[in-house]
């Protein structure tokens, strides 16, 4: 990968622009102003950065029913005493933290990480969908809430688990129309996401 700076870039500069151009959605112009923006901070806005990005990497961990990021195991949404045995299940942690946010659910959540797709090499075997079946078999839910992204890969994914699931006996659904066809849930307003939830179908 080439560098994505100039010769006329002081080394450890040069290297903190490649850093950040590691970074999910940022290109090599965006990479060198947040790393001139840092240059340009002070040293204990700095250090405050540094020191949470090595804290998220010392403390935070997966659940170990969910899968969630958290920093106590189980997470907060599995030991909530007051959640209904719904399972909502996601792609990523960041679709958790958006679907909490319309406060229409009040259900448990699975975390895959990451959606079926063929054509990069991901398998069912590399999700938690083993995970899940034991959690379904364990638990016994009243629905299993499929809501993966509207891309191929997430409908895959529902396809897959809905296979795998209704003959355990469990209500397969997923959410309704209206979410964007492509787009991730991460990025989909609260209202959108909301209507999604309470309109879902069973499959």
């Amino acid at each position: 990968m080439l560098p994505s700076h100039s010769s006329a870039t002081a080394e450890p500069v040069g290297r903190l622009i490649d850093e950040l151009a590691k970074l999910p959605g940022i290109g090599a112009k965006t990479a060198s102003r947040l790393a001139y923006f840092l240059l340009r901070a002070s040293r204990n806005d700095a250090i405050g950065l540094a020191e949470a990005i090595l804290d998220v990497k010392d403390r935070i961990r997966l659940c170990s029913n969910c899968f969630n990021t958290t920093e106590d195991d189980p997470c907060r949404i599995c030991a909530d005493g007051n959640r209904d045995n719904r399972i909502c299940v996601v792609e990523e942690p960041l679709d958790v933290v958006a679907i909490e946010r319309t406060n229409e659910y009040r259900g448990r959540y699975h975390v895959l990480h990451g959606a079926i797709s063929p054509v990069d090499g991901i398998g069912p075997d590399k999700l938690r969908i083993r995970e899940l079946g034991e959690r379904v078999r364990r638990e016994s839910p009243s629905e299993i809430i499929v809501f993966t992204n509207l891309d191929l890969p997430g409908e895959a994914t529902a396809t897959y688990l809905h296979r795998l699931l209704t003959p355990l006996g469990v209500t397969v659904s997923r959410p309704a129309s209206g979410l964007p066809v492509g787009g991730d849930l991460e990025y989909a307003d609260e209202m959108t996401l909301g209507r999604a939830m309470s309109g879902r179908r069973v499959l």
